[in-house]
């Protein structure tokens, strides 16, 4: 059993939101559940009765009633609340407990000073950009394409485009012009809107290049916004007493495009709906992170990250929402902890290597600032190792409930992670979310319990994708999701489920490392290997024996500045590894690198690495507009022409 880090408090079902929940299942429907894993399995074998629930409970406002919550509940292909018409954008306006003058928006930046905006504030705010858009033309269907950072008028705009039935997607400024148009050129947005630059950190980045050729690149963009963000002023909106609209739609309408990382190819250009995100998200954020009235949440996040669009649902549960801009690391890595503090930040999310960098620095941010309105910390974006998990109630709090989570650009969500009914254990996910039925296969497709297996989710959720953009016949979505076990959705990592339904994530299945026929997990190696002092980072490949041999297990590391890899630190290293892990994890040959190939939301990128040495042009093993360090594919080319 791992160690015990925190544990619900014994009045814990009167002070949460879903506390309050199962309360009402008591008396609305006569619902008994002992503990969480009992809720889970109803909401699990009984889906369409646990969304009517999340419907109700939440008050779900719809302009026309469904006829059935899921009359049909295959995969893929599920028939949610057919019948009902709704609009997310108005459920997030609703802001449930916030009184006019309450502050909902509090944003951070490193290129102007802060800002905040009240409940009326922002729906005035979007009131006038939605008249904008709608001058321009903007009808239900229509693509507002956002080149801009997570700033509040990207906040507004996807608001104002949502209520008039349009269709969002944005793209951070620091993306390049290819990968920018790789996503856009596949949907022909209508209407493009950009900032002019950003500071990160203390460096002015200015972007009228790149936005003058994503203009020129979209033949379909019939009128363009600039933010003068960089320069400073404000978005030109309109100035009419037209009145804010929210279409009514349907419940699997187009909100926003979201896209995968695009590494081997294309980005998968994933349609996430107004119903689904909307049930999803107010179930995620009420019940398993206890938001609402008076929370301010805060998830560290761009805006070409599905934790972006995560985020910006706090407001329909009636919590506020703290938006960042910048460097995390400037001027130090106490920089976002004392933004959690300057803004009374309940609800602190981030990445797993975030903690884990601040942990290997020796930051205790509980020294810095003053964390006590905190309660909650998120993990998510990698696997967080047992000690990131102890580095937290050591450094940050020993009160919070710490939730490390995993999910997906592909769902929008966490279907992995934490609740306020359930203790927190070191390196463990403590549940699968309600209504995420994930279970593990075994190689024939078998559920298992206590062993590795493929991630896969057995029952449809409401925030699996409406489908791929110009996917007409759903052919591509099917493939990608349902092509291996049909029916069933695989996600693509490996997951062991324990008996009470607590999760490790060992990382993806299509990195496997597979060793005399024993799979093992990335996650494991990085924990050993980057808790080194030596190392601040690396990346682990396995190249199989065609002729069925044992292969070679070669790790990556980048070194500590003056820090050379000798005799005596690739001992080190498989002394760890071997005691930590097991003989099997000790890589047959240790390198140098000077970075690791990371996707541009921070992900490591193990396949490209993999490819590359076994012999794919560079050009070939990844689309390198949609990594951050392109560049970094140059050492692995290296180390296949120094192997050969």
């Amino acid at each position: 059993m791992a160690k015990e880090l925190w544990r619900p408090p014994a009045d814990v079902r009167e002070r949460t939101r879903i506390g309050a929940f199962l309360r009402w299942l008591s008396s609305e429907q006569g619902l008994e559940f002992e503990d969480y894993g009992q809720l889970w399995q109803w909401s699990v074998d009984h889906p369409a009765e646990f969304w009517q629930a999340i419907w109700e409970h939440f008050e779900v406002m719809t302009h026309e009633p469904a006829t059935a919550a899921l009359p049909d509940a295959r995969m893929p292909g599920a028939d949610w609340f057919p019948g009902a018409r709704l609009n997310y954008a108005e459920h997030v306006l609703r802001m449930p407990g916030v009184a006019d003058d309450e502050p909902v928006v509090l944003a951070y930046s490193q290129t102007r000073e802060p800002v905040t905006l009240t409940a009326a504030q922002l729906r005035e705010e979007v009131r006038r950009a939605q008249a904008t858009l709608r001058r321009l033309g903007v009808t239900q269907g229509d693509r507002v394409a956002v080149y801009a950072p997570n700033i509040p008028e990207t906040f507004v705009l996807m608001l104002a485009t949502a209520g008039l039935g349009a269709i969002f997607s944005s793209c951070a400024p620091e993306f390049g012009t290819r990968s920018v148009v790789d996503r856009w050129q596949q949907i022909e947005p209508k209407v493009l809107v950009a900032v002019d630059g950003y500071r990160y950190g203390d460096k002015a980045v200015d972007r009228s290049a790149e936005v003058a050729a994503i203009r020129e690149a979209l033949p379909s963009v019939e009128a363009f916004i600039e933010i003068p963000y960089l320069r400073g002023g404000d978005p030109v909106w309109d100035e009419t007493s037209d009145a804010l609209e929210f279409a009514a739609v349907p419940f699997s309408h187009p909100l926003y495009v979201l896209y995968s990382s695009g590494t081997t190819g294309l980005p998968k250009p994933i349609v996430h709906g107004h119903g689904g995100i909307l049930l999803e998200h107010l179930k995620m954020l009420a019940l398993h992170h206890d938001l609402g009235p008076g929370d301010r949440f805060f998830w560290f996040t761009t805006t070409g990250w599905m934790m972006w669009n995560y985020l910006v649902s706090g407001p329909a549960v009636g919590a506020a929402i703290v938006l960042v801009d910048g460097n995390p690391a400037h001027p130090d890595l106490g920089w976002l902890w004392r933004v959690a503090a300057e803004s009374g930040t309940t609800y602190f999310g981030t990445s797993a290597p975030f903690l884990l960098s601040c942990r290997k620095a020796g930051l205790v941010p509980k020294e810095q600032a003053d964390l006590s309105a905190l309660r909650g910390v998120g993990s998510t974006g990698a696997p967080l190792p047992p000690e990131g998990f102890e580095w937290v109630y050591d450094a940050v709090s020993a009160d919070v409930l710490l939730a490390s989570a995993s999910g997906g650009t592909d769902v929008c969500t966490a279907f992995v992670g934490g609740v306020p009914l359930l203790p927190v254990h070191a390196g463990e996910i403590a549940c699968r979310a309600l209504g995420a039925r994930v279970e593990a296969y075994a190689a024939d497709g078998t559920p298992v319990i206590g062993e590795l297996g493929e991630l896969v989710i057995t029952a449809p959720m409401p925030s699996m994708p409406v489908g791929f953009w110009g996917d007409t016949d759903g052919s591509r979505y099917a493939d990608a999701y349902f092509g291996t076990y049909p029916g069933v959705w695989r996600h693509g990592d490996w997951i062991t489920i324990d008996e009470g339904g607590a999760c490790v994530i060992t990382g993806r299945s299509d990195a496997t490392l597979n060793r005399g026929g024993v799979r093992l997990g990335t996650s494991e190696f990085y924990s050993v290997v980057e808790g080194l002092d030596d190392v601040t980072d690396s990346v682990v490949v396995h190249l199989e024996d065609p002729e069925g041999g044992a292969g070679e297990l070669l790790l990556f590391v980048v070194l500590r500045p003056g820090v050379t890899l000798d005799d005596a630190l690739r001992a080190t290293i498989a002394r760890e590894l071997r005691t930590a892990l097991s003989p099997r994890h000790v890589p047959d040959q240790v390198f140098a690198v000077e970075a690791v190939p990371r996707t541009l939301s921070g992900k490591k990128l193990e396949v490209p690495v993999k490819r590359i040495l076994t012999g794919t042009p560079v050009d070939q093993a990844a689309a390198k507009g949609a990594l951050a360090n392109p560049e970094s594919l140059r050492y692995f080319e290296a180390v296949r022409a120094a192997r050969q």
